[in-house]
């Protein structure tokens, strides 16, 4: 593990000692802050694209963060896929490199990112991406979670990129916007049979999957895998997440895992957002005093949003070293 040699007097920790120490701020979403700085992620890659075509720009953005205060950087890359690259006209081999260097990407961001508001620098995590079957489809369906796939040939597909990401350097894996049962299933087995950290994270919809199953069952499934760190939600409205980081830390009996959207919603029509923000350092310390040990934010929030919670974070309640829950 790369970590910043100065860190609590010349130690470093590992990530599940930081984790029982209190809260840790994530990042907000990668997505909004490449497309804030002009990028065109229209394509069925979206930010993994630039992984191959401009990755400098994905370093500056993992290091806008952590100047902003986050903890942890979650890579790129999670749409990349060897069905996506192949679209660039990369062989697999090529295409493990790209997984690979999205690890290397964020690591490097780490080390060039100033320190935030002290003298001492804080040691800086990085969790590796590993998004829904549907995400590299592209077609909306890591929201609907209807692949009509087996859990058997959802493990097959997840296999390969998730041995990439799990030997390519990074403290833990990211397994986020899992919309239903069958892939929470699969992962879960395919995770245990790894042994790498990981946390898991379902986008959830009205208390439910996305596929409109329990999530308590989901939560539950993961919390019986000793390599999960944390469970819970990610890529779900702000306003539903207090509740299901309940769920997450009653039904799995670990630490809650939660970085909601910003709160506004997509006018189709129009092709904008619209509404008003329900994400905050105030909705952040409810999320905190429920369970939640990893908290940061999705679609459209950015650095500002980050910086926020960062500065908040002291405040928060911290509990015992190893408990889930203040309460």
């Amino acid at each position: 593990m790369i970590s910043d040699s100065h860190w609590a007097a010349g130690r470093t920790t590992s990530f599940a000692e930081r984790l029982a120490a209190g809260p840790v701020v994530l990042d907000g979403g990668l997505a909004t802050l490449l497309e804030a700085h002009g990028h065109d992620l229209t394509s069925q890659l979206w930010s993994a694209r630039l992984l191959a075509e401009q990755p400098d720009a994905i370093t500056a953005a993992h290091r806008e963060y952590y100047e902003a205060g986050a903890q942890v950087a979650i890579t790129a890359s999670y749409q990349a896929s060897f069905e996506g690259f192949a679209q660039l006209g990369l062989d697999r081999a090529e295409s493990a490199e790209l997984l690979r260097r999205s690890v290397r990407l964020a690591r490097q961001a780490a080390a060039q990112a100033l320190p935030v508001g002290a003298s001492t620098p804080t040691q800086r995590w990085v969790a590796a991406s590993v998004g829904p079957y549907g995400a590299a489809l592209a077609d909306g369906s890591e929201y609907r979670g209807d692949y009509g796939l087996s859990v058997a040939e959802l493990r097959a597909w997840h296999r390969p990129r998730l041995e990439i990401l799990a030997d390519a350097g990074a403290d833990l894996l990211a397994i986020e916007t899992i919309p239903c049962l069958a892939e929470v299933e699969a992962l879960v087995i395919e995770l245990a049979d790894l042994g790498i950290p990981a946390w898991l994270s379902m986008t959830c919809a009205n208390g439910r999957t996305r596929a409109g199953e329990s999530a308590e069952e989901g939560f539950a499934m993961a919390g019986g895998v000793d390599a999960v760190i944390a469970v819970g939600i990610n890529c779900v409205d702000s306003v539903e997440a207090s509740d299901l980081v309940t769920a997450a830390v009653e039904s799995s009996d670990k630490p809650a895992v939660v970085y909601p959207n910003s709160g506004e919603s997509w006018n189709a029509v129009d092709r904008s957002w619209a509404g008003n923000a329900t994400f905050g350092p105030e909705h952040a310390a409810v999320w905190v005093a429920a369970g939640a040990r990893l908290v940061g934010g999705c679609c459209r929030v950015g650095p500002s949003a980050i910086r926020a919670l960062a500065r908040s974070a002291p405040g928060w309640p911290v509990g015992e070293p190893g408990s889930v829950s203040s309460r």
